[in-house]
């Protein structure tokens, strides 16, 4: 791939953020009257097309899970080194006496509830199913069928009648 000039690529590193031409050439360094049609330019050039096309294909794959990852990801939640995150309310109850308007004393109640978030191991479930995925990865669970077959083939072909007249006619 032919090399860009710095301000191509600024512009393409730019573009590559919003996907806005536009405002990519303005952050690139173009003047803001003329950055729409440096922009429409830029986008028309090869080399800028080839780069934007090869950056975006490098974004997409960072975006897919390659099997190393999908393997590393089940390998730690079946030995419950993956974290579930949930959230745990606490409540604390308060009573104490207090006047109210005719001066009787009257209990008041207060309800405090504080909600936190609590990290605890991978439920078993997970795990085992992470395990079960991960012997089927590495083919640990092959099943096994074993079939006795016992049968006779007969194969009738019928040529038709043993008439050498080669005729198609009745009967």
């Amino acid at each position: 791939m032919a090399k860009l000039t710095a301000k191509q690529q600024r512009f393409c590193d730019e573009y590559l953020i919003d996907l806005n031409a536009t405002q990519a050439a303005i952050r690139a360094g173009y003047s803001p009257k003329t950055a729409a049609q440096a922009a429409a330019r830029l986008l028309t050039n090869v080399k800028v097309q080839e780069y934007i096309a090869k950056r975006m294909a490098e974004k997409e794959k960072a975006l897919i899970a390659d099997q190393d990852e999908v393997l590393k990801y089940l390998t730690a939640t079946m030995r419950r080194e993956k974290k579930e995150c949930i959230v745990v309310t606490t409540s604390e109850e308060r009573s104490m006496y207090a006047p109210d308007d005719n001066g009787t004393m009257r209990k008041q109640t207060v309800k405090k509830e504080t909600p936190q978030i609590v990290e605890i191991p991978a439920r078993l479930s997970d795990a085992n199913k992470a395990a079960e995925l991960l012997g089927k990865a590495y083919g640990l669970y092959t099943e096994k069928v074993e079939a006795d077959v016992d049968m006779d083939l007969n194969i009738n072909i019928d040529y038709g009648d043993d008439d050498d007249t080669g005729g198609g006619g009745a009967d």
